[in-house]
């Protein structure tokens, strides 16, 4: 293999398991294999075996991909979708909230994304800003409005650290940066599919209140949240595309080429 079309399109195969013909237009991402077992549940279709390293399934014009966790992931699933350009890519993550204003369940529509990953910076320089496509945003926004859901907006901070929540010095940095919430993945996500050419987009979850002690994620609190508030959330996904395949509208935001 020579070109980076080439390379992508074959990878996209192997790590999922899928032909690129089996793709659809419109994509949801998420890092959690219940995800792509609830979208086949909601969508009527067998589940999928665990035959790929990023499980994936599609139904109705729509399918969903478990890309895995963290920004390296989130830039190689943006490098691989590039080879079936899709219309529409939707991020459906958990978050950690930083504002006191959050709790467990509160839906966030990020407007920015702050990068604080460093993997982004292979792709664009650092003082460009992480953003989403807005109308897959206001397709989020209509979608939870639909089904009765208030959200927050903001940005979300996005770092490679995993193990943070004993660090008093970065929370008190994470504090600064005035961001409504902290992940691994949407910074990446906006900037590598501005790249790629994708108009992307995210729906994010709080999943717990890693600033106190008390609000740590754990197996049992995680447990918790999937059972209260995953289904709705991938369900407001899907009904995000929806809106934009039914109204045929385009989502891309900014000039692509430069």
């Amino acid at each position: 293999m020579i070109s980076r079309q080439e390379i992508v399109g074959n990878w996209l195969q192997r790590y999922t398991k899928v032909p690129l013909d089996g793709f659809a237009e419109h994509v949801l991402l998420t890092n959690f294999n219940n995800y792509v077992d609830i979208f086949c549940e909601l969508c009527g279709v067998e589940p999928v075996g665990y035959e790929g390293n990023m499980r994936t399934a599609t139904a109705q014009g729509i399918t969903i991909i478990n890309f895995g966790i963290g920004s390296p992931n989130a830039a190689l699933i943006m490098d691989l979708l590039s080879a079936i350009s899709p219309k529409a890519c939707l991020f459906l993550g958990k978050c950690g909230g930083i504002s006191d204003k959050t709790g467990l369940g509160d839906y966030i529509l990020p407007l920015a994304g702050i990068r604080g990953e460093g993997t982004s910076n292979d792709y664009l320089p650092p003082e460009v800003p992480s953003l989403p496509a807005f109308m897959l945003q206001r397709a989020v926004s209509t979608a939870l409005r639909d089904n009765h859901h208030d959200y927050w907006t903001g940005t979300v901070y996005t770092t490679n650290r995993r193990v943070w929540e004993h660090d008093e010095r970065f929370k008190a940095y994470l504090r600064q940066t005035r961001a409504m919430a902290v992940d691994m993945e949407t910074a990446t996500l906006f900037t590598c599919g501005f790249y790629n050419h994708i108009p992307t987009g995210a729906l994010l979850l709080v999943s717990d209140n890693p600033m106190v002690p008390e609000g740590i994620k754990t197996e049992a609190s995680d447990k918790r949240v999937t059972q209260s508030f995953a289904a709705t959330h991938v369900k407001i996904g899907i009904e995000s595309l929806r809106l934009i395949i039914e109204e045929r509208k385009t989502v891309r935001h900014l000039k692509y080429d430069w």
